[in-house]
């Protein structure tokens, strides 16, 4: 397996970070090589934000993607500074609910979700979007199962928010049946 390249972006408060580091716990979970790496401005909600997962079962040289395989891409200003990036053969996930931009390039397939909005029309709130459109690309991908997403959540949520797996659980499964 090479290494798979995720670039996770948004803005704070979206939950990017808190995505990726559930991503790479189930690469952890799936005994499997993981980087995570955030990068953030001041701002610590409404700033962009972004992180870099990188899963393999191989030994991962760099923590750092420039040309991501997968991108989810959360806000505007990341679909017009990510999306052009992403490997010929990658795939972009674009939560339509908040970008109204579409990508009309060919090299790349493209998944318009309304993760926001789903989040929100079933009762949860905003920034479980991205753990739905995280879920749209566990499907996509095959990458893992609800089961493997369980035991990652339970390896780094705190004892605190424990009763919050059960939900995120929940949001994962819409985004499987987006």
């Amino acid at each position: 397996m090479r290494v798979n390249e995720y670039l996770i972006a948004g803005f704070g408060g979206q939950g990017v970070l808190f995505a990726g580091k559930l991503l790479a716990n189930i690469g952890l979970v799936s005994d499997k090589q993981v980087t995570w790496m955030p990068s953030y401005g001041p701002a610590m909600r409404g700033g962009v934000c972004n992180c870099s997962v990188c899963i393999s079962d191989l030994l991962i040289g760099s923590p750092v993607v420039h040309l991501p395989d997968t991108l989810i891409c959360m806000n505007s200003p990341s679909f017009d500074k990510y999306v052009p990036a992403v490997k010929k053969g990658g795939a972009a996930f674009i939560d339509s609910s908040i970008i109204d931009q579409k990508f009309d390039g060919k090299d790349i397939t493209c998944h318009y979700v309304p993760a926001t909005k789903l989040a929100v029309d079933n009762g949860f709130s905003t920034n479980f979007g991205i753990i739905v459109m995280l879920g749209k690309v566990i499907k996509e991908s095959g990458i893992c199962d609800t089961e493997t997403v369980r035991k990652a959540l339970e390896t780094f949520v705190s004892a605190k928010k424990a009763s919050l797996i059960d939900t995120n659980i929940k949001a994962i499964e819409l985004g499987l049946n987006a």
